[in-house]
């Protein structure tokens, strides 16, 4: 789960690492008063779940209350585009208004899950404001890395090694280490997957603060932690991965023409690349998980098939704690209610796989069985030709 930047923000205070002042802006008076509060000038940002908000027009510097007004009703409201988005870009439901600072250099830092390593890895680089992909391209030697051992925690000799490969010295220095010591217990306490600090910013006055944050949290740790689930904005997620969630589906989706509804992460991700290999193009990413219900697979055909692009269905169900017949039987049942339009080819293998295959073939259904995954890939993509 992604949020925003100004509750990224407020969650980087509670672990005392320092951020710019700032406050949502309900409407355009309101842009206007905290711009008088924060001495007349101020920084009004959009709030989507994207990066590049600036480069796509979505960050502009107030010089005056009045203007911070005119930049909030050019901002409130827009389809904001940026890399991160794709063409159809992001509406902005939300103004975030921050006090501006005197920058003397713009640093880059961020936290992830490094799988290579199954550690935390700090990423630094004296290139802030740019993305990281970017400074990884055209001068990698730039990017500093420092993996973090789960036993021991952030040492500080580490910190202190993050902070001298930023290039920061005195009293900078020293606030620096302190910095990013939080920011690693936040990033624990938290269940993080990526925090990122772009750009991580050294004041004229030897400050360091973050100036953007951009955090993800690992969905399957937010039971533990129902602050952070408080800042889901569900208008950020595509309807139906929000849907799919209602009914405990991994859904993802894309932009083919191909449904897929497959039991396992692994085998899903397989089933797409052989799909692609066919000269097809999934429209989806869908893992109905290994304990499914009949009812959980009619669901997924139902979220499936509401994807106007779906011109066909492919599902890839291999039986090991899920049942072949179980599945056939939810398969059946979406198709007579839901009343499907579209081939669906299914691919079953695993337990009750027979009694499976029986269940499609008495249904009287256009369905089509496939013997094994390239057979399913094969003629699912011909189906659309």
């Amino acid at each position: 789960m992604n949020i925003h930047e100004y509750q990224a923000k407020e969650l980087l205070r509670q672990y005392k690492v320092t951020t710019p002042d700032g406050k949502v802006a309900q409407d355009a008076e309101a842009a206007r008063m905290i711009t008088k509060e924060y001495g007349g000038a101020s920084v009004v940002k959009a709030q989507i779940h994207a990066g590049g908000r600036g480069k796509g027009g979505g960050v502009k510097f107030a010089t005056d209350p009045d203007k911070a007004v005119e930049l909030f009703k050019a901002i409130q409201g827009m389809q904001l585009i940026t890399k991160q988005t794709g063409p159809e870009g992001r509406k902005v439901r939300t103004v975030f208004i921050s006090r501006p600072i005197d920058i003397d250099r713009e640093l880059y830092l961020s936290y992830l899950v490094d799988r290579a390593s199954s550690r935390v890895t700090i990423l630094a680089s004296t290139e802030g404001g740019m993305e990281i992909e970017e400074v990884a391209e055209k001068s990698p030697e730039k990017i500093f890395k420092v993996a973090v051992d789960p036993a021991l925690g952030l040492c500080s000799f580490q910190a202190r090694q993050v902070a001298f490969a930023l290039g920061l010295e005195g009293d900078a220095f020293k606030k620096a280490v302190v910095f990013l010591q939080n920011l690693y217990r936040l990033f624990i306490e938290k269940d993080c997957s990526m925090v990122e600090i772009n750009p991580l910013v050294v004041t004229k006055d030897g400050d360091i603060t973050a100036l953007d944050a951009k955090i993800g949290f690992d969905d399957n740790a937010l039971f533990r932690h129902p602050d952070v689930l408080a800042f889901r904005d569900l208008n950020e997620e595509a309807e139906e991965e929000v849907e799919a969630s209602k009914f405990n589906l991994n859904f993802i989706k894309l932009d083919g023409q191909i449904g897929c509804m497959v039991n396992g992460a692994g085998l899903a991700m397989g089933t797409m690349d052989i799909i692609k290999y066919h000269g097809g193009s999934p429209a989806n990413f869908l893992d109905v998980g290994g304990g499914a219900t009949e009812d959980a697979v009619k669901n997924a055909f139902r979220i499936i098939l509401g994807d106007p692009a779906v011109k066909a269905v492919l599902v890839n169900i291999f039986g090991g704690i899920m049942r072949c017949d179980v599945v056939a039987a939810g398969i059946v049942n979406a198709a007579k209610e839901i009343g499907i339009k579209v081939p669906v080819v299914v691919r079953l293998e695993g337990t009750n796989v027979e009694e499976g295959k029986k269940i499609l073939a008495d249904s009287g259904l256009n369905l089509t069985v496939a013997t094994d995954l390239k057979d399913a890939a094969v003629k699912v993509v011909a189906s659309i030709k």
